[in-house]
């Protein structure tokens, strides 16, 4: 059954011009060029203002070492309220995801693809109609490949990035780079497997530390 996109608290919106709409709308639009395009939007955007905001971004192979730092991490940004952004495709950021809505803070959800149609879970409508979830896309329904430019306006309309996994020479680790150089604070979770990230600058997340 389809949402339809005005029912109740539920809204489908467009921000004709990024700049002025919210303090990090312009700051993205500085960072990653959004104007004049628009968003569309299901929710309230003032959901993106809250400090703190955190990318949180995960390749979609994960090393096992790794798997139980997640959910320990996953459990913290719950429990200390984190408010945070991303596209929840891979298989464990969508783990994450399904602990944040459990949680109380703001999520922000920003699929790889337009919002015309898009079906909604029943915990999502719950978590709308409450103002504690905001799904965001400057994407058309006739746009394909937008992985790597989701995660870079992820990225841009955060605060800080943290990274679970990234796999060497995949597109993540080029997004990560863009983020360093855009002066941004990254974190990542400790380990071999995230050596070159930490190397290049990000800094050891460890569980318990938000």
């Amino acid at each position: 059954m389809m949402w339809p996109a005005t029912h109740g608290a539920v809204f489908l919106a467009h921000v004709g011009r990024v700049d002025g709409a919210s303090p990090r709308l312009t700051l993205a639009n500085a960072r990653f060029g959004l104007e004049p395009a628009t968003l569309s939007v299901i929710g309230n955007i003032t959901l993106l203002d809250p400090p703190g905001l955190t990318a949180l971004f995960c390749s979609h192979r994960l090393p096992a070492e790794l798997i139980l730092p997640t959910y320990d991490l996953a459990r913290d940004l719950r429990d200390t309220g984190v408010p945070v952004i991303g596209g929840f495709h891979a298989p464990m950021e969508r783990e994450a995801l399904r602990f944040l809505m459990r949680g109380t803070q703001p999520v922000i959800h920003v699929p790889a693809r337009g919002l015309e149609g898009m079906r909604l879970s029943r915990e999502q409508r719950k978590a709308i109609e409450a103002g504690r979830l905001l799904i965001l896309s400057p994407f058309t329904a006739t746009e394909s490949r937008l992985a790597a430019a989701r995660n870079l306006l992820v990225g841009a309309l955060a605060e800080r990035v943290l990274v679970i996994y990234s796999l060497p020479g995949g597109a993540l680790e080029a997004s990560v780079k863009q983020f360093l150089a855009w002066g941004m604070p990254v974190w990542a979770l400790p380990g071999e497997a995230n050596a070159r990230l930490l190397q290049w600058g990000a800094a050891p997340c460890d569980p318990g530390a938000l």
